[in-house]
C-alpha cells in the first residue's frame, strides 16, 4: 500500500511493524536451527555402568554355591528352607543357567539368584 503512494523513486518502503515481525521470525528460525543442530549432535542415551567383566561358567558355579551357603546360614533354624536350597543346588544346571542369562556380570548374577531363590525362602 505504501509502495505506490507518494513514491517517485519506486523504492520499496517498509513499515516499522513489518521489519519488527521479520526480525522476530528470523530470530525464531535461527533458534530452531540451533536446537536442530544440538539435537543432531546429541550423544546416544546409552549408559554403561562400571564396565564390569562378564562372568565365566566356573565363576558362576562358585558364586551359586556361595550364595546358597549364605542363604543356608541365614535360615539355619528352618529345616524346610534348607532342604529346598539343597534340592535347588543339586538340580542346578550351569549350562541352562548360562543359556538363559548370557553375558552376566556380578550384579546381574545377584539379581537373578535373588529372583530364583525368593520362592524357596518362604
Amino acid at each position: 500500500m505504501f509502495n505506490s503512494v507518494n513514491n517517485p523513486f519506486g523504492q520499496r518502503i517498509e513499515s516499522a511493524v513489518y521489519t519488527g515481525q521479520e526480525k522476530r521470525q528470523h530470530q525464531q528460525n535461527q533458534q530452531k536451527d540451533e536446537e536442530k543442530r544440538y539435537l543432531e549432535n546429541d550423544d546416544k542415551d546409552e549408559v554403561k555402568i562400571g564396565g564390569l567383566p562378564i562372568l565365566s561358567e566356573e565363576e558362576i558355579s562358585i558364586m551359586v554355591q556361595n550364595y546358597i551357603a549364605k542363604l543356608k546360614t541365614e535360615n539355619e533354624n528352618n529345616k524346610k528352607v534348607i532342604e529346598k536350597l539343597d534340592k535347588f543346588l543339586t538340580k542346578f544346571d550351569i549350562k541352562k543357567f548360562m543359556k538363559r542369562n548370557p553375558n552376566m556380570t556380578s550384579p546381574d548374577f545377584h539379581m537373578v539368584m535373588f529372583n530364583e531363590t525368593a520362592s524357596l525362602l518362604k
